[in-house]
């Protein structure tokens, strides 16, 4: 049985495999480039003229340039009065620049891997990472350094390093089935789960120098750690589903963004895994359900009459939270007595076709009810009229819900300009250009207000993620995925900013959050992930 303590480093472990799977490809092509040198001579740089001289995009530069210092190799400075973005070195940045080299096999394992099948597990990709595990386990042949500091930064290097061999590789087998309770709960062979028994059982080996099985004869079953991880393979998923984007990194900082980002409406993306996306956010979101769980008890064990009609899901990903909540209101509800009465209507909405194929599958297979409708998070007057117009459904009275969705609306440049200076220390882009942190709270606050008209009826119950200041995530390494989520919603055009930022942006907007219900994740100190019940303020 796990400890406390050992779940705790475990779960450090995984925030770290995270950081790593966006900060090899970001360093390594800032090393690459000879911008790691550029700091190193100039030892204070605006981000806007570095970009210039190197030919960059202002905007990934600053993202990338911002994962660094979330990893405590350099310091930010964010004067948005100004508009104005400096990024200096620490005593650590020599050292630490110094082993970027060490990303280039992963990386191009990385980049060789898109030439397969995103599903299978192939011959030629499993024997490069053989090749690059082999070297990694040697520790490159260095030599054990005697200065404390040198040995922690190696370790966060080969943290990262782990990271890119562990995340593609336990989100592929968790996507798989591997993590079934069949193979979970027994001692397997390789050729059960795979027809090239002799290679899979190689990249068991693998797993099992990190932990997670133990290996007797030609059996393996799963050590505690190894069911730890296993039943937390989707916290990957998320990160692991923009590799094809980080494939591409050097497009994005130095080409054509376009090319990378934009895709034709009736084909699949191609920066992002989608179904690996969904299929992580779905997990994921999990974890913070329970919370949910009272703030709904709460609304739907009130009179009938003060009741909203049902819930729309904007963003509903895989349709895994609008039927948890369904079955939190049939079974622990007064609401949940009274369905044939009084039916609730569900709503599941996405922008993605992808993630409507997934819902209306998987709400079939619960037999649960739901409307599934495309939508689009930045027009909820189209999206009233849509529900009107079809359904009879005014949008109003519905409880509206989403997860992890603000920050991903298609941007809209302010009509207005902000009452005041943003205090985002964010790094923030639009194909490219570098947008001022006033913009993205104006930008924010106003898409706020738009939705505002629909909510006050019932409120606005959110799962938002959120951005720290880089020298706080660096001062607590292990302890968030705020590195990793910076880096792939940075480079997609998203906007996660600070929690205080974001509810700053909702007073001004009318909605004031419920204080009896609201809850940050990991702490409010580290207010990465914020779960609030917004409501308009009563006159």
């Amino acid at each position: 049985m796990l400890s406390k303590k050992d779940k705790a480093a475990l779960r450090s472990r995984l925030f770290r495999h995270l950081d790593g799977i966006v900060t090899a490809p970001t360093a390594y092509e800032l090393y690459k480039r000879g911008i790691t040198d550029l700091l190193l001579q100039q030892q204070t740089v605006d981000v806007d003229e570095l970009a210039t001289g190197s030919q960059a995009h202002a905007g990934y530069l600053n993202v990338a340039l911002r994962v660094l210092a979330s990893q405590g190799w350099l310091h930010q400075r964010v004067d948005n009065a100004a508009n104005k973005v400096t990024y200096s070195t620490v005593p650590l940045s020599e050292r630490a620049f110094g082993y970027f080299n060490l990303y280039k096999d992963v990386v191009e394992l990385m980049k060789f891997s898109g030439r397969f099948h995103p599903r299978r597990f192939e011959l030629e990709p499993f024997l490069k990472l053989e090749e690059l595990f082999a070297r990694f386990r040697q520790n490159y042949d260095l030599s054990a350094p005697a200065d404390p500091t040198e040995a922690h930064l190696r370790q966060q290097i080969f943290g990262h390093i782990e990271g890119m061999i562990v995340g593609p590789t336990v989100v592929h087998l968790g996507m798989s089935g591997m993590f079934h309770k069949y193979f979970m709960e027994t001692r397997f062979k390789p050729e059960e789960f795979h027809q090239d028994g002799e290679s899979f059982g190689r990249l068991l080996d693998m797993l099992v120098y990190f932990g997670w099985f133990e290996k007797k004869g030609d059996t393996y079953q799963f050590t505690e750690t190894g069911l730890f991880c296993a039943r937390r393979a989707s916290a990957y998923g998320v990160t692991v589903s923009y590799i094809p984007m980080l494939r591409r990194l050097d497009e994005l900082l130095f080409g054509q963004p376009q090319a990378v980002l934009e895709h034709d409406p009736d084909s699949p993306e191609t920066h992002v895994d989608r179904a690996m996306n969904v299929w992580g956010s779905g997990g994921a979101h999990a974890n913070y359900f329970k919370v949910v769980d009272e703030i709904i008890i709460d609304i739907f064990n009130r009179p009938i009459e003060e009741q909203p009609r049902g819930i729309l899901d904007m963003g509903c990903g895989n349709g895994a939270f609008l039927q948890h909540l369904f079955n939190i209101i049939e079974q622990q509800t007064q609401r949940g007595k009274m369905l044939e009465e009084h039916p609730l209507i569900l709503v599941g909405v996405d922008y993605n076709q992808t993630a409507l194929r997934i819902t209306r599958a998987n709400l079939i297979q619960a037999d649960i009810w739901a409307k599934v409708i495309w939508g689009d998070i930045g027009r909820p007057d189209r999206l009233a009229d849509d529900l009107r117009s079809n359904y009879d459904i005014e949008l109003a009275d519905l409880l509206n819900v989403r997860t992890f969705l603000d920050h991903n609306r298609p941007w809209q440049p302010p009509a207005g300009a902000l009452a005041g200076t943003s205090t985002s220390t964010g790094a923030f882009a639009w194909r490219g250009a570098r947008l001022s942190n006033n913009e993205v709270e104006q930008s924010l606050t106003e898409h706020l207000q738009r939705w505002a008209p629909y909510v006050h009826r019932h409120g606005l119950l959110i799962i938002e993620l959120h951005t720290l200041p880089p020298a706080t995530a660096a001062d607590h390494l292990g302890q968030t995925p705020v590195t990793a989520y910076d880096a792939t919603h940075g480079y997609s055009d998203q906007y996660i900013v600070e929690e205080e930022v974001f509810r700053r942006a909702m007073q001004r907007a009318g909605l004031r959050p419920n204080p009896a219900l609201g809850r940050c994740f990991p702490s409010t100190e580290l207010p990465v992930v914020s779960i609030n019940l917004f409501e308009t303020e009563k006159k």
